[in-house]
């Protein structure tokens, strides 16, 4: 059933335009590293959930892609990041999620709606999303999805000093869910074949030039260096999107305590440090 929910722009900034953004800020923006701190209205605690980006991120990929009034889209919203950033960047947005406690707790967190827009959660499957949009309405996705099979392990820590490796974390499997539609159950190859169908379902819905923003890992698992970049590159094309940017999240200021991994006889880059923004066009 479709969702009600606007999607023009309520700003009176040249309809030609990108985004709002004044000449300065946009170009802060064209540096290709990005760095980030979390702030009080991010969920820190990983028993709420165990991969939140930060809400300053999504409120930077917001205003670059957006004006203010459309609508933003969040396949895997979790616990509601990209819906609160909507909220307090005035852009209308729609989030679904299979989860059905993330998505009862992002309620409580976006609270009620603003006078100006509107911010709705579902509680269904993002291949799903696509039946309740409108065709081109959508100005932006944004969206951290599950990095394939990366959570579904126990946790060794092993990017941790060793003295500090045996915490709460230790041990546990800290998967999203083990509902047998959740992507995160996936290894690489299995979530890149679904992910083109979700986003490929979702195209027609994109408006023309409409952008979406990935943020992904590479990850290390059994000896293996998995670029799941390259996945989901590899699923956006299949789904007719056209790679725009690569943005290079840099996490170093949020990182501590890091252990030596590897050594002395295997060097691996922490990916920890870094994730990618991947940014494609609806062709």
């Amino acid at each position: 059933m479709k969702v009600e929910i606007n999607y023009k722009k309520i700003c009176d900034c040249n309809p030609k335009h990108l985004n709002c953004m004044t000449g300065a800020e946009w170009m802060k923006s064209q540096l290709g590293v990005w760095n980030f701190s979390y702030d009080k209205r991010d969920i820190r605690d990983k028993k709420i959930h165990p991969a939140v980006f930060p809400i300053q991120l999504v409120e930077k990929v917001i205003q670059l892609f957006t004006h203010k009034g459309e609508l933003v889209v969040d396949p895997f919203v979790g616990v509601g990041t990209v819906l609160l950033a909507a909220k307090e960047q005035k852009r209308n947005a729609l989030g679904c999620d299979i989860n059905s406690k993330y998505i009862e707790f992002a309620i409580n967190r976006i609270g009620e709606p603003d006078e100006e827009t509107t911010q709705i959660l579902l509680h269904d499957d993002a291949r799903n999303l696509n039946q309740y949009l409108s065709p081109e309405t959508v100005k932006l996705v944004i969206t951290s999805p599950p990095y394939a099979n990366l959570l579904n392990r126990e946790r060794k820590n092993k990017s941790r000093r060793a003295d500090l490796r045996q915490n709460d974390q230790f041990g546990k499997i800290e998967q999203y869910s083990q509902e047998p539609r959740d992507l995160g159950l996936l290894d690489e190859k299995e979530f890149q074949a679904e992910f083109s169908i979700i986003f490929k379902a979702i195209y027609p819905y994109i408006k023309p030039n409409g952008h979406c923003v990935i943020n992904v890992t590479d990850y290390w698992m059994d000896n293996e260096r998995i670029p799941l970049h390259i996945n989901i590159v590899n699923a956006m094309n299949n789904a007719g999107y056209k790679l725009r940017n690569t943005i290079i999240w840099d996490r170093r200021n949020i990182v501590n305590n890091i252990g030596i991994f590897g050594y002395p006889s295997n060097y691996i880059t922490m990916g920890t440090t870094f994730e990618y923004l991947l940014d494609f066009i609806k062709r």
